[in-house]
């Protein structure tokens, strides 16, 4: 197991045995109010309790909302100065800037008291469009704030940093990123599963000249949904990869991008550890009975290396992916983050794309990471669905992080949203469970439902930002 993903597991442990501590406290605690006071406060209190984990204590949180964000920007950074002036941020220089560059302002906010129980926000205001960018609840740290997009306001110093449910205190620090602009570059995605292109990069992808979608594999696992329409589980889990393969091939013509641009390499979901575990090894299919890939790669424009034989091992993946590497020959790569994204198929993904292109003719000048999962965080992004990004928990000041963020517009976000809509695995209903908390956390924790979708990614992936991070690709 790698070490991104022994971490998530650690602290997923770590987080559960104290909430089994505090269940058991709390417990007690209302068993001791029935004993001393009236027996009918415990089901009361239960039923309170209960409302009140779902409110305000169901997320996913792997640290303190106190811990610092830790960034460490690349050596030699434009960091020109800044300051408040009441809410306003102004330059303490004149500033050079094109309106396409990603800027950072860090900055560290405490928490009201009211955003304890409400996601406190940063609200700017001053450019073309108003943004807020939520954070934990009961914040007190460093954070940074995502200024992309608001150059102009910036530059004439009329852009205004307002606290909700917290306030701004000490110093600000602007960090601000220039870099090329890759949209009029060749652009290949690579997506674990299907959907993850249209969830990091359908705002680059839709606009590069020639995009290229490869899906390494057919996502077919976790099939109850199909399940329930009579199928036995290995049926179900064909079906599923079946559609997402079709999925993965349909949908970017959405955005533009050529059939003959779209390939699907059929590879198992959650097996590319064992397969890279044992490059030579055929890794069947964990749910679907399957151990020849070709039964998900049919839609394909053209035949692969794979194809010879469909073995699912690790020496096959790189054979397709140096194929198609040859064949489209991208300036530009995106594909997951080696450290932020802990999902084991993405960390496989990101490596086979490195083996693949060693030694290769073709070399990409540019490499985007992208996160689509988090180790200590499941609801970043946070806040409400067209809202800015602001960047993700970091407490590894050891690693370098090279920021490069996107602006979508209205209509851009629309489109990616429709997108998302087509995939087939974002379109069950969520559990039932899971459908009550939402109600309970609009009612009492003011928390918006995207009017995109249901399904949470509607509301983290469509935004008014998509960001990356440039990695350092020898």
């Amino acid at each position: 197991m790698s070490d991104s993903s022994s971490r998530k597991q650690a602290l997923l442990k770590r987080h559960r045995r104290h909430k089994r501590i505090g269940l058991l406290v709390g417990l007690l605690l209302i068993i001791g109010a029935g004993v001393l006071l009236a027996w009918w406060l415990v089901p009361l209190l239960m039923v309170l309790a209960w409302v009140a984990h779902e409110a305000w204590f169901a997320d996913h949180l792997f640290y303190t909302p106190k811990d610092d964000y830790q960034y460490q920007f690349p050596v030699g950074t434009e960091q020109p100065g800044v300051a408040l002036q009441g809410d306003r941020l102004v330059p303490g220089q004149a500033l050079a800037l094109a309106g396409d560059e990603t800027l950072v302002l860090a900055l560290r906010i405490k928490s009201g008291w009211l955003g304890r129980f409400i996601d406190p926000f940063i609200e700017v205001s001053g450019g073309e469009r108003t943004d807020r960018q939520a954070f934990e609840r009961g914040v007190a740290g460093l954070r940074y704030l995502n200024l992309t997009g608001q150059a102009q306001a910036l530059v004439a110093g009329n852009l205004r940093v307002r606290g909700r449910f917290c306030r701004v205190q000490g110093e600000p620090v602007l960090s601000v990123f220039r870099h090329p602009d890759l949209r009029n570059q060749r652009v290949m995605v690579i997506a674990p599963h299907a959907d993850d292109a249209e969830l990091a990069a359908f705002g680059l992808y839709s606009q590069a000249p020639q995009p290229w979608i490869v899906t390494l594999t057919a996502g077919e696992i976790e099939a109850e949904h199909y399940q329930q329409m009579g199928l036995g589980k290995p049926e179900a889990a064909r079906l599923k990869g079946r559609l997402r393969a079709w999925d993965s091939i349909a949908v970017p013509r959405w955005a533009g991008v050529p059939q003959e641009h779209c390939y699907q390499l059929g590879y198992f979901c959650l097996q590319l550890p064992a397969m890279k575990a044992q490059p030579e090894r055929p890794i069947a299919s964990r749910e679907a009975d399957l151990s020849d890939i070709r039964a998900f790669r049919r839609l394909n424009p053209s035949t692969l290396p794979a194809d010879i034989d469909g073995q699912p091992t690790w020496n096959n993946l790189l054979a397709d992916l140096r194929a198609l590497l040859l064949k489209a020959r991208p300036e530009v790569i995106v594909l997951p983050h080696p450290v932020l994204d802990p999902h084991p198929d993405h960390i496989c993904s990101q490596q086979a794309v490195l083996e693949a292109l060693e030694g290769l003719e073709w070399q990409p000048a540019t490499l985007l990471g992208y996160a689509n999962h988090l180790h200590d965080n499941d609801r970043w992004p946070m806040g409400e669905a067209g809202a800015g990004v602001a960047l993700p928990p970091c407490f590894d000041s050891t690693y370098t992080l090279h920021p490069f963020c996107m602006t979508l517009t209205d209509e851009q976000q629309c489109d990616k949203a429709m997108s998302l809509g087509m995939m087939h695995d974002l379109q069950p209903r969520m559990p039932f469970k899971r459908r009550v908390r939402r109600v309970i956390q609009r009612l009492l924790a003011r928390r918006a439902i995207s009017p995109w979708g249901e399904n949470e990614f509607f509301r983290k992936a469509v935004r008014r930002h998509e960001l990356f991070w440039l990695i350092q690709h020898k």
